[in-house]
């Protein structure tokens, strides 16, 4: 038992060291050498658990991905209207990966690497599909109005793309700072084609008190 605590912390030191050397220098750049070094342990004890800088890469992802689903969990699942838990997911990853390195991390990799898969899976199907759900359950409660012809798969798909859009072009660009406002941006522009008129202002106040969290 010691001996699986231990490899499990050992574990978690080198995500952590890696999350942080991917963050700074990008995949590209990172060297397993400077991981190993920041993360304390030998260049064995990451080989136990990763095979290469590829494998250690994935297993951030993956690790992100846990950290991420939990706050989107939170969000969606709760009681809170869809269209209202639709904004505010488009905040939480900002807000995870300012505060969690892993997650930062996570969401440079994805798009570094660019086919988006952890060692389980495609990570934006698990996004797709929370946003869909969400996209039916605003449609039923009333607060997003779609054209017949448009189904709430197609509209989930446009909200998640420019979403996603807006986060990647502010990591390509270094403005990761900015991306709080563009989000309300992105929010103030989409939602007058979302919702009645009677209801634009509150949804548009919406997005910006959370901007201002």
């Amino acid at each position: 038992m010691a001996r699986q605590v231990r490899a499990e912390v050992t574990r978690a030191s080198v995500l952590m060291a890696a999350a942080d050397v991917f963050v700074r220098l990008g995949y590209a750049n990172a060297g397993l050498n400077e991981i190993i070094e920041q993360s304390g342990v030998t260049k064995g004890a990451l080989y136990f658990h990763f095979s290469s800088k590829e494998d250690l890469a994935r297993g951030v992802i993956d690790e992100g991905q846990v950290r991420l689903t939990a706050g989107v969990t939170s969000v969606s699942d709760g009681p809170t209207p869809a269209l209202e838990a639709l904004v505010a997911l488009s905040y939480v990853a900002i807000e995870a990966a300012s505060s969690d390195p892993i997650v930062a991390a996570m969401l440079r990799l994805q798009h570094e690497i660019g086919d988006y898969q952890g060692t389980d899976g495609n990570v934006v199907t698990a996004w797709q599909q929370a946003f869909e759900r969400l996209v039916g359950r605003a449609v039923d409660e009333g607060d997003i109005r779609t054209e017949e012809d448009v189904p709430p798969e197609t509209l989930a798909t446009f909200l998640l793309g420019s979403l996603l859009g807006t986060h990647v072009v502010a990591t390509a660009t270094n403005a990761f700072d900015e991306l709080p406002r563009r989000m309300e941006r992105v929010w103030y522009f989409i939602l007058p084609g979302l919702v009645e008129p009677s209801k634009l202002v509150y949804f548009r106040q919406f997005a910006s008190r959370r901007l201002l969290r």
